[in-house]
């Protein structure tokens, strides 16, 4: 087992991660304001938040996280909510292998592509352009310079330019917005790319 699994399923295990306030992004409502609703994907859902509130407004929306133990507490709250957004147990670098289906309008990424490591990448960038219908919407927001702790998980953060390396072929960076600080050194910073 990978460190950041064992330190994903620990966080989720024993305490409600501060990552997961169990709130939809605010920045989320902004997104999809005058958008038709269609299909969804929420990649790293965690327990949901984001999706239920999607799929609340009309979204046919599909979770994916690779904690079973978020997993769960998504399900969980979807049920209570009413929700019928779907969730699944998976790996964001294998998602044609834990059949998300697809295509989807709308792809995002609220805080998982920071932290996987350099060398899963590319996987992801394959797969997110495989489920993503063209001209769809891509919003992924990350933390551009983890603290050194996260380091130890080989978090890497995010950048524009390793964004349009890496998504070029398929995507097009249209927009990049800082969403808020994130501790004394870091931003949290909101990237819109669309599907080629």
């Amino acid at each position: 087992m990978r460190l950041d699994s064992l330190f994903y399923r620990v966080a989720y295990r024993f305490g409600k991660p501060r990552w997961d306030t169990g709130e939809p992004r605010p920045e989320l409502e902004a997104l999809v304001d005058g958008r038709e609703p269609r299909r969804a994907l929420d990649l790293g859902c965690g327990t949901g938040a984001n999706a239920i509130w999607l799929d609340q407004h009309g979204w046919k929306v599909v979770g994916v996280d690779y904690v079973a133990e978020a997993i769960e507490a998504a399900k969980a709250r979807a049920l209570t909510a009413g929700s019928s957004a779907r969730f699944v147990l998976g790996d964001v670098t294998h998602l044609r292998t834990v059949e998300v289906g697809g295509p989807f309008d709308l792809v995002m990424d609220i805080g998982c592509y920071h932290a996987i490591p350099a060398n899963l990448r590319d996987a992801y960038t394959a797969e997110v352009a495989a489920v993503a219908r063209r001209g769809a919407d891509f919003y992924l927001a990350g933390i551009s310079d983890p603290p050194a702790t996260w380091r130890l998980l080989r978090a890497q953060g995010v950048n524009a330019a390793e964004l349009r390396r890496r998504f070029g072929t398929n995507f097009d960076l249209a927009d990049e917005r800082a969403i808020g600080p994130v501790g004394r050194a870091s931003q949290f910073v909101l990237y819109h790319l669309v599907r080629k």
